[in-house]
């Protein structure tokens, strides 16, 4: 993975200290390059990235490149991955931090 211009994310990715030619392979070893960006901090923004830049080979931010293809034909209208993706990320840590009754988990612990 190439390291980003964006807010300097690509400085912060796990696979950075990996072989570039481990995360462009094919067939089952892209299961092991996939594996790699398990837990990554910046696994959003770099998938974003890729999307965004229509980036066509290798892995990025856990994806194929058959399967971001395959979400780019899906979501069509999609003009920013990294607005919708920070987006949802956001929502996300919002509704698991946050009770079913609108109390945040640390009201509850008290």
């Amino acid at each position: 993975m190439a390291v980003s211009e964006d807010n300097g994310w690509g400085e912060q990715a796990k696979c950075l200290t990996a072989d570039p030619e481990d995360l462009f392979v094919e067939g089952a070893a892209q299961n092991r390059a996939k594996a790699l960006c398990t837990g990554c901090p910046v696994r959003t923004q770099c998938l974003a990235h890729a999307l965004d830049n229509r980036i066509e080979h290798g892995i990025w931010g856990g994806m194929t490149e058959r399967e971001r293809r395959a979400l780019l034909r899906r979501r069509p209208l999609v003009t920013s991955w990294q607005r919708l993706l920070q987006t949802a990320q956001s929502e996300h840590e919002r509704s698991t931090s946050t009770g079913l009754n609108g109390k945040d988990s640390q009201s509850r612990a008290s």
